[in-house]
């Protein structure tokens, strides 16, 4: 597929995340971690399911980063999808600010930010957001590993890949949600965070997701073998 349309899918793939996922986030208050779970869980299944035989449905810079470790993909590629995965996010923020603005309290427009990574809290840990974040990560690329990248299994069918990967996001924001905002996803927390300028641990969101994702990327390789070189 051309690079322009395979941008332009990650765009659409991310741009659906955050205007999905932080649409749920400001409309419930952040009060509803179910819904918000489901909200993100949805939204990703659907998107990478839609663009996975486009641009792969990565919509997540650690993931593309992982990919291009592993050799599946180009680093011109890989910097051309997460310009275009940050850019997605940054325009869907915005967005959500203009449009949700007055009736509701738009806030930090949805931002990926936890008990130990929201400035002001009593319980704020640099250490724990990362180690949370390096863990949930590393599931939601051991997912993607098994269902959209290794051919051996289910990653010959686009759809169950997709809802997998889905699935494993609404856990890690059920799981981890109220502690860190389980973000997992760079552009996922660079989006509000620039348009809110909110910068609370933001290092952490990406530090904590790319080390995640290249540990599970590299891992599976080594343990499971050559059905990711397919």
């Amino acid at each position: 597929m051309p690079a322009t349309k395979a941008m332009l899918a990650e765009f659409v793939g991310t741009f659906a995340l955050m205007f999905v996922g932080g649409g749920a986030i400001i409309v419930t208050g952040g009060d509803n971690l179910v819904a918000i779970a489901f909200a993100h869980g949805l939204i990703l299944a659907v998107m990478v399911s839609a663009t996975m035989h486009i641009s792969g449905g990565q919509i997540n810079p650690a993931v593309s980063i992982a990919l291009w470790l592993i050799k599946k993909q180009s680093w011109a590629q890989t910097g051309l999808f997460m310009s275009a995965q940050l850019v997605g996010a940054i325009a869907a923020a915005l967005l959500l600010k203009m449009l949700l603005a007055g009736a509701y309290d738009v806030g930090d427009i949805g931002a990926t930010l936890g008990e130990f990574s929201r400035a002001g809290s009593e319980h704020v840990s640099a250490a724990k957001t990362l180690g949370l974040e390096i863990i949930a990560t590393f599931f939601l690329m051991f997912v993607i590993m098994g269902t959209a990248v290794d051919k051996r299994g289910v990653g010959r069918n686009a759809a169950i890949g997709g809802f997998g990967i889905g699935l494993t996001v609404a856990a890690a924001i059920l799981a981890i949600g109220p502690a860190t905002g389980a973000s997992l996803n760079p552009a996922r927390s660079f989006g509000p965070a620039l348009v809110a300028w909110t910068w609370d641990m933001h290092g952490a969101y990406w530090a904590g997701p790319i080390f995640g994702a290249a540990l599970a990327a590299l891992a599976y390789r080594a343990v499971f073998g050559s059905g990711t070189d397919s």
